[in-house]
Order: C-alpha cells, then sequence, then structure tokens
C-alpha cells in the first residue's frame, strides 16, 4: 500500500500545493523564500520523503501566512499519508550536529496535539525568513498531524545552523516515528487506538 498524500489548500492570502510519499520519491520545494525551501528540503531529504511543494502569496505582507499554512497542509499531508496508523512504530528521536549547533526532537504520534520548544534566537531573520516563524511551523504542524513534539537547542550558535540542526533532527525523528514494524498488527497502544 502507497503511504502518500496529496493536499491543496487555497485561501485568500496563500495557495499551496503539496504531495508527500513516506517511503520516498522526488524533492522539489517552491515557497518563494530560499531560506524556507532550504528547510523543508532538507527536512524532506534526511528525513526520506518524498515531498513536491509549490506556495504562493503572502510574502507581500511578511512570511507569517507561508510558513504557517505550509505547517498545516504539510501536517495534513503526514497524517492523510499514515492513514489509521496501524503498524507504525510512532515514536522517533534525533540529536543531530550542525557545526557548533546541536539540535534535539522528539516524536510520538499519538493523536494528541502537544508542541514543546526550547529554542532561542539571536537575529530577528535569517536569509528573509523569520527566526520566530520557526516555532509557528511546528506549531501548525505538530496540530495538523495530532503528534507530540517536543525540539530542544543542546547548544546555540549561528541562527542558520540552529535552525537548520532543529529540522534535520525532526526529520530524523519523523522518519523513525513513520516507519513499520511487522511485530507490530494495529496501532502501538495498550488502549487499542490513538
Amino acid at each position: 500500500m502507497e503511504r502518500a498524500a496529496t493536499v491543496v489548500r487555497k485561501t485568500k492570502e496563500t495557495n499551496i500545493e503539496l504531495t508527500l510519499g513516506l517511503d520516498g520519491g522526488e524533492v522539489v520545494v517552491d515557497t518563494g523564500v530560499g531560506f524556507f525551501d532550504h528547510m523543508l528540503t532538507a527536512l524532506a531529504v534526511h528525513g526520506g520523503f518524498g515531498l513536491r511543494l509549490k506556495a504562493e502569496g503572502g510574502w507581500n505582507v511578511d512570511c507569517h501566512h507561508t510558513v504557517e499554512d505550509t505547517g498545516i497542509v504539510l501536517g495534513r499531508a503526514f497524517k492523510q499519508a499514515l492513514g489509521d496508523r496501524s503498524g507504525i512504530v510512532r515514536y522517533g528521536h534525533a540529536m543531530i550536529p550542525m557545526d557548533e549547533a546541536l539540535g534535539f526532537a522528539s516524536i510520538d504520534i499519538s493523536g494528541r496535539p502537544y508542541l514543546v520548544f526550547n529554542a532561542e534566537f539571536t537575529t530577528d531573520s535569517v536569509g528573509g525568513f523569520d527566526t520566530e516563524m520557526v516555532k509557528e511551523f511546528f506549531h501548525a504542524i505538530t496540530y495538523a498531524v495530532g503528534m507530540n513534539l517536543h525540539i530542544k537547542m543542546l547548544e546555540s550558535g549561528n541562527n542558520h545552523h540552529m535552525i537548520e540542526g532543529i529540522f534535520k533532527a525532526f526529520a530524523k525523528a519523523l522518519d523513525q516515528a513513520t516507519l513499520t514494524d511487522s511485530r507490530i498488527n494495529d496501532v502501538l497502544s495498550t488502549k487499542g487506538t490513538l
């Protein structure tokens, strides 16, 4: 069974079309801002996901609408591609170094959305991307998927390195959590449901 999804979101502010493959595929990302494209590409490549994403609009105001709406759409695609979540490992975590920076992410695809985000940036933006939008992106994806996500910056430094370390840690943790295990016949829960 193919674990993939296509999601389209059109609002008065943004127009986003996204196709996701949990088990790999082509990665082509265009949001209108190079740094955000770089982070989403890193997420897909390091997570082993296929991702085709085109986002338009929103940048004439600032990056908020595009970044948040992309998080919502990507989260919905993961939720749809996972289906009833039968057979998935459910948990994942990763600690990723990016030169002097060290990012950590831990995930539980539990159906219960909750974000704990501990990272402080020292610049307002990186490459036209507002650093405060990192948390907003992960908030949006967390609630759209229905997952518990903890992100922590263990060692700070260059803001580009910090953000990239967070995205890559998230990617590796999400890859682990979405893998299937033949020993898991239903959902991984003592309750029998997520």
